[in-house]
């Protein structure tokens, strides 16, 4: 949480050196439209997000099982920790920085800078620096997630759509189904059977490009200041 505060302390410097502007201009105060925006972003995602795992272990002919491991204190310990590091990503690439790139050199390169760096970053998180083909492939993936996150703040005017898409996706993705850092979590599989061939593909593709193209679609078509 020290971290997020940091981010927010030179935001907010960097926001008043640079534009004379306040945290305010990333979108904070919470309005109507933006309160829908953020239950309609983490209902996309989450349902995105279970539409893939299902299909990924119901085509091999695998299961989900409850973990009885599970307890009150993992389950709090857990949200949080996905709750402040979906913060501590978006205020850096979805906040002051890409507020300041879209004003200095317009909004398609703002984004675009600011889904590459996202990309990059995972390289590094995701332990795939030195490989070639898994950085390609984790810049494809977290790329596009990154790009239509920028993509939302720059059409709401917040960023509060970007916070609900990311952390849709990562409650349901690491907490829900157990593919992350933290480990086993709520539900985890029944056994080691896994797609391959033509269907892995399928799902592979699904998972990189379903959220970004769900998510632009709802963009585009609905989302406003």
């Amino acid at each position: 949480m020290i971290g997020i505060i940091i981010i927010l302390f030179l935001s907010w410097i960097l926001l008043w050196l640079i534009e004379k502007k306040q945290l305010t201009v990333l979108g904070l105060a919470i309005t109507k439209n933006r309160s829908k925006d953020f239950l309609i972003g983490l209902g996309i995602a989450s349902f995105v997000c279970a539409a893939y795992h299902v299909m990924n272990v119901y085509l091999a002919d695998n299961f989900w099982i409850y973990n009885k491991q599970m307890s009150i204190q993992v389950l709090f310990n857990s949200i949080w920790w996905i709750l402040k590091s979906v913060l501590f990503e978006e205020f850096i690439f979805r906040g002051a920085l890409l507020y300041i790139a879209i004003n200095r050199i317009g909004a398609m390169w703002a984004c675009m800078l600011s889904a590459i760096s996202f990309g990059v970053y995972h390289w590094f998180s995701y332990g795939s620096f030195g490989n070639p083909l898994q950085m390609l492939i984790v810049l494809l993936m977290t790329g596009s997630f990154g790009w239509v996150l920028a993509f939302a703040f720059k059409k709401t005017g917040s960023i509060y759509l970007p916070i609900a898409i990311h952390l849709g996706w990562n409650l349901v993705n690491i907490f829900v189904f157990s593919n992350g850092p933290l480990g086993p979590q709520l539900m985890i599989k029944a056994n080691a059977n896994h797609l391959e061939g033509l269907m892995s593909l399928f799902t592979f593709l699904f998972q990189i490009f379903a959220l970004p193209l769900g998510t632009y679609w709802y963009v585009k078509k609905f989302a406003k200041e």
